[in-house]
């Protein structure tokens, strides 16, 4: 006991000695920084005057300030930004889930502007816009040394005007323009419908309107089935959603756990930091989960699967998705204006950030990209040649089985091509509601 406290004496003291050393020096660092950042401040101001008075045309000062304040924030990373009064307006139009524009998400990767994801039914979606594409020139413009900011003011414009942009894709050999119309977005956060025996809820982005329409959706859907009791398991359409607001996020988490961890948020002081947690109750009562999931899903919705993964309450499936794992706080400033900010990391319940690696799905399911042309010309000669016994001359009727029976054999083919049908309009979901026929088969066995 003697040792330790002797141990525990030394090492104060050591500190008390420590410190009285490097005091005085760390004291004229912080004199030495402040009076560097003043320079700096001088420096601004001198660059700010030369260009007012010797520029070869007359500028805006308050551009000129603007522009200085943007770049301040657009060094930081492709997610902060100045907001101009405009720009605020319409970042909260957005929220509403209602403006103006093509409907599709964008981000800047090394000068490029790239698509995160096109909003469902938009002009941009219509056009065959896609997650992953690039886009590198409006209307003749190119956009390469333009600020994000700067390439979206060109893509904006009146409702009903046309625009031409030039589309990178991957696997497409030469650049390629597409014609869209200009139209007001009104994004209905989620749409619903039953597959069979599953509910469908696809969640486009996460608007104010978001929790409260999946919440009533579901309840709909469930009631058209028939019960909770005819429903095999739900799945959560999160494909191409480029996210929004954090406390919509939580909520959808919310609303399938019944407790635990949703999420949690580091900042740069450890004081900062927030963490949610799910309160008792499950719309979906414990039913089987599926997470559809791909490289357009960002943000929040990364969010949702990364919680749902974590409590093993859904499988994901999909592709890897976007990988934006950072919290953005809009500070409003005078006049109007903002500054978008980054502020925090978030990370999923078991402690891992998804920043620039996204959501891993637990099972990778591509969207196969096909020729319709094709598929329909290979569909017809193939019906040609198949035949079965009952199209053969004479052959034996089946009168082992009533015809409650055969109904319901009947039925349970053509829900079989119903499926089939749907696995040729949409891949991923097909193979997700697969899932959950075959875990609804082994419950049913157990």
């Amino acid at each position: 006991m003697k040792k330790f406290a002797m141990a525990a004496t030394g090492g104060i003291l050591l500190g008390a000695v420590a410190t009285t050393q490097v005091a005085g020096p760390l004291i004229a660092q912080e004199a030495d920084s402040n009076v560097s950042v003043y320079e700096q401040l001088d420096l601004f101001g001198d660059i700010f005057e030369r260009i007012r008075a010797q520029y070869v045309e007359e500028v805006d000062e308050a551009d000129l300030i603007e522009a200085a304040i943007d770049g301040m924030l657009t060094s930081l990373d492709p997610h902060s930004s100045y907001l101009s009064p405009e720009d605020a307006a319409d970042m909260r139009e957005a929220t509403r889930g209602e403006f103006g524009g093509l409907g599709i998400e964008v981000t800047q990767e090394e000068g490029f502007v790239k698509v995160v994801s096109p909003i469902d039914g938009t002009p941009a979606s219509e056009a065959g816009i896609e997650a992953g594409d690039f886009i590198t020139a409006v209307d003749g413009e190119n956009l390469l040394g333009l600020t994000l900011d700067e390439a979206v003011e060109l893509m904006r414009g009146p409702v009903g005007s046309e625009i031409v942009i030039t589309v990178v894709r991957e696997g497409v050999e030469q650049p390629f323009d597409v014609s869209i119309i200009r139209d007001t977005i009104k994004l209905t956060a989620v749409r619903s419908r039953v597959e069979g025996d599953t509910v469908v809820l696809r969640v486009t982005t996460f608007s104010d309107q978001t929790y409260p329409s999946l919440e009533e959706q579901l309840a709909e859907q469930v009631a058209e089935a028939g019960g909770m009791e005819n429903v095999n398991g739900f799945v959560i359409d999160l494909r191409n959603n480029p996210g929004g607001l954090l406390n919509q996020a939580i909520a959808v988490s919310d609303a399938f756990l019944d407790a635990g961890e949703i999420t949690s948020t580091r900042g740069r002081d450890p004081s900062d930091g927030q963490r949610w947690n799910a309160r008792e109750g499950d719309l979906a009562e414990g039913k089987p989960m599926v997470v559809l999931i791909n490289g357009g899903s960002a943000s929040a919705s990364e969010i949702v699967a990364g919680a749902l993964q974590d409590h093993r309450r859904a499988i994901v499936v999909g592709t890897n998705s976007f990988g934006k794992g950072s919290v953005q706080t809009v500070m409003p400033l005078r006049g109007d204006s903002a500054m978008r900010l980054t502020t925090a990391r978030y990370y999923t319940p078991s402690g891992r950030s998804i920043q620039a690696l996204g959501i891993s799905p637990d099972i990778i399911v591509e969207q196969p990209r096909r020729d319709p042309n094709a598929e329909a010309e290979v569909e017809e000669d193939d019906a040609a040649f198949i035949r079965s016994e009952a199209d053969l001359r004479g052959s034996l009727e089946n009168d082992s089985l009533t015809e409650d029976e055969i109904e319901q054999i009947e039925a349970d083919r053509a829900r079989a091509e119903d499926a089939a049908a749907l696995r040729e309009e949409d891949y991923q979901l097909a193979y997700a509601i697969d899932i959950l026929k075959g875990l609804s088969a082994l419950v049913e066995q157990d």
